[in-house]
């Protein structure tokens, strides 16, 4: 659960990079909640947060997923890239992208051996 200033704006840009929107609740015309999915990773956005200034975040999403390499060719020339593609001593190859609001990104898939 991430807390941010507009959840409807945060659900839009969430789903322009490719998450699906998968319930949201609405009161006076306005979405306080949102739960978004990436593949089999789940995300929710609930109002009342605000936007990351800081140059290390507060808030780091980490999605897991199967081709890093080819989800970071679409998302390296229109979005905040914080780190370029590489293998991790962890044993994951990842890529960090900041969001909307300012957050951290960081999608990754094991390293094959």
């Amino acid at each position: 659960m991430i807390h941010v200033p507009d959840v409807r704006a945060t659900v839009d840009w969430y789903t322009s990079i490719g998450f699906t929107l998968d319930r949201q609740n609405e009161e006076d015309g306005e979405i306080n909640w949102a739960k978004l999915t990436f593949g089999n990773n789940e995300v929710m956005f609930q109002s009342g947060g605000k936007p990351s200034t800081e140059h290390r975040r507060e808030v780091d999403l980490y999605i897991l997923i199967d081709n890093v390499d080819d989800l970071y060719g679409r998302f390296k020339d229109r979005d905040q890239i914080v780190e370029d593609p590489h293998d991790t001593f962890y044993g994951m190859r990842e890529f960090i992208i900041r969001d909307f609001n300012g957050f951290w990104i960081t999608f990754g898939q094991p390293i094959q051996t």
